[in-house]
């Protein structure tokens, strides 16, 4: 990976790199042209189809429009079809990747229910006959044919630079704390099927992913003078508050020179609870505040919400006693319920109602990484980052502790987006934690003694050697909260028990499994041999491993039954966010490495 220095001089090969934010509400892209010997000069792209070019924008609408299946527009584009019965416009479709354990556990509860039970249906549906992969694809390819453009017309000689380096351009794609391999893969496809990358291969060589929070700290110590606060063990929060959910990452400072170099210090967090909640509880007071007057019609509410979303929510902080909301004309009156000439107006109570428990599961989700350290700073950044409520209430929570709240960013910029350009180039965190337990399910000895065994003695099996063993244990490759150093591998060793020698592994795999509970487990299943429900698939390693039957060996087990043994090895390595895993094995004290695919388990039902 190429790297920068404090004084930003590139010292890598010549390329174009480009970074693509894409929000659940909005969408970002910024790249630059390296070569060596340059400063790198990130920009952002800030004409788009269906936009002002006076407004200079470099957020768009994460919003795609169909009719009957069919693509129609994205981004600013698609807000004209938006109500017309005749299209369905996408929306908030990145709630759709979420793993589970933020759609579930994370989820916050209806904001008009007195039970605290999770609403049954929270994600707006996608199109008909399009999948998810479909307006992914769709989405990212417009992204990119913008950028094209952009990049082409406003660099000098753009187009003969983008025939000479396209090919080989670096995408960078920013995602959330709490995303996985899984999530990724599914990026990587879509990517693919978007002709931004040709292959799978293609995409391994070429698309790198940076976490948002990951992405903002380098946008943050981009635009400040860090050396005026940060020393050597000073101790940072980032967090970053977007569409959709709130990440945060605790840092310390491990050095200054020769080049700055950040850890992460804990496992970091991800909650879902960004601004599309504030808006969602808009709907739902709206809703019950006007459920008998004539403008109670879920096209006059969702008007509503747009207008309370565009302004109200935005520079409402708290002292505003009253908050109006134009939403329609002078004809439009219901004085019983507060509407007069097509306005309405929120008390400074109601409105801090629908943003309450966003903003408890924001503070609780930071408490969790403050708790119990000195913390001199918290860096607030992101599109929600930007409310003064919500930045007032970060104040209220944490400045009362000794932690400074500070927000930098920009209003017509993304910071993960242009962030994500720098880490590529510079790579200031040089260890992260490890968000969850890592392993893979394996035999292990049977031992009669141990009163666990026993209960699983239904789990029994006899190998080839003749040994009992006990299925379904589970194998640590990488603990939860161990931290990680850039370009980190572990190697697990095991042994394969066969009665005859195979002739062909041409299809062998294995999954590597997460654990997502406490502490660790040594089983992936209950004594019944049901899985566990904090055990998940991460992914599956496949390969064509018969070359390795070349180091396998005859041997004589103590029950003098002859079996074939195998020596074979998972090795997992880490880049980032980036999970990479092969096999290995060895014949005649010479290691091999097998071509593998990592395949993600399934995202979608």
């Amino acid at each position: 990976m190429a790297t920068q220095s404090d004084s930003q001089v590139y010292q890598g090969e010549e390329k174009i790199i480009v970074a693509i934010d894409l929000g659940t509400t909005h969408t970002a892209v910024s790249f630059a042209h390296a070569y060596p010997g340059s400063v790198v000069d990130v920009r952002m792209v800030t004409r788009w189809k269906g936009q002002p070019e006076a407004a200079g924008d470099s957020k768009i609408p994460t919003i795609v429009a169909y009719e009957q299946g069919k693509l129609v527009a994205c981004g600013a584009e698609a807000r004209e079809y938006l109500g017309d019965e005749t299209y369905e416009v996408s929306k908030w479709f990145k709630l759709h990747l979420h793993p589970d354990s933020m759609n579930f556990s994370d989820e916050p509860p209806a904001y008009d229910s007195d039970t605290g039970a999770s609403p049954a249906m929270e994600i707006p549906p996608l199109p008909s006959n399009v999948t998810l992969a479909e307006v992914y694809t769709d989405f990212m390819r417009y992204v990119f044919g913008g950028f094209r453009t952009f990049f082409q017309k406003t660099t000098p000689n753009g187009l003969a630079i983008w025939d000479r380096l396209s090919s080989n351009i670096v995408v960078v794609l920013t995602i959330p704390n709490g995303w996985d391999t899984r999530q990724q893969e599914f990026l990587k496809e879509a990517a693919q099927e978007a002709g931004i990358v040709q292959s799978e291969e293609d995409a391994d060589l070429r698309i790198e992913f940076v976490t948002e929070g990951e992405a903002s700290v380098h946008y943050i110590l981009g635009k400040i003078n860090h050396k005026t606060w940060l020393k050597k063990g000073t101790m940072f929060a980032v967090t970053d508050a977007g569409g959709s959910t709130v990440d945060s990452t605790l840092y310390v400072c491990k050095a200054l020179e020769p080049k700055l170099e950040l850890e992460e210090v804990c496992t970091s967090e991800c909650v879902q609870a960004g601004g599309v909640f504030v808006d969602r509880a808009a709907r739902s007071l709206f809703t019950a505040k006007l459920s008998n007057s004539k403008f109670g019609d879920e096209e006059t509410i969702s008007d509503m919400v747009e207008k309370f979303e565009q302004r109200a929510k935005r520079i409402f902080d708290g002292s505003q006693e009253s908050n109006v909301i134009e939403f329609g004309s002078r004809r439009d009156n219901d004085r019983e319920y507060g509407i007069i000439q097509g306005k309405i107006a929120l008390t400074a109570s109601e409105v801090c109602t629908t943003f309450d428990d966003v903003i408890k599961r924001s503070t609780d989700s930071c408490l969790k990484l403050l708790r119990g350290r000195k913390v001199k700073h918290l860096l607030l950044v992101g599109g929600f980052g930007e409310s003064p409520y919500l930045r007032w209430r970060f104040e209220e929570e944490f400045g009362s502790n000794g932690t400074d709240v500070v927000t930098v960013e920009e209003p017509s910029k993304k910071a993960a987006s242009e962030g994500a350009v720098t880490w590529y180039t510079k790579q200031i965190v040089s260890a992260r934690v490890a968000r969850f337990t890592i392993g893979i399910k394996v035999n292990i000895p049977f031992n009669p003694a141990r009163a666990e065994h026993l209960k699983r003695r239904s789990q029994v099996c006899v190998h080839p050697n003749g040994d009992t063993y006990l299925q379904h244990a589970f194998d640590t490759i990488v603990k939860k909260g161990q931290l990680i150093p850039q370009n980190f591998s572990k190697l697990a060793r095991y042994i394969r028990f066969y009665s005859e020698k195979p002739e062909s592994l041409d299809e062998f795999w294995e999954e590597l499994l997460v654990w997502k509970g406490e502490g660790t487990t040594e089983w992936t299943t209950d004594a019944d041999g049901e899985t566990l429900p904090p055990i998940r698939t991460l992914c599956s390693i496949e390969a064509d491993l018969t070359p390795s039957l070349a180091g396998f060996k005859q041997v004589t087990s103590k029950h003098g039954i002859k079996y074939w043994r195998g020596d074979l090895a998972v090795r997992c390595i880490y880049n980032g966010t980036k999970l990479q895993a092969r096999f290995e094995w060895e014949v005649e004290g010479k290691t091999y490495q097998g071509p593998i695919r990592v395949i993600p388990a399934s995202i979608l039902k």
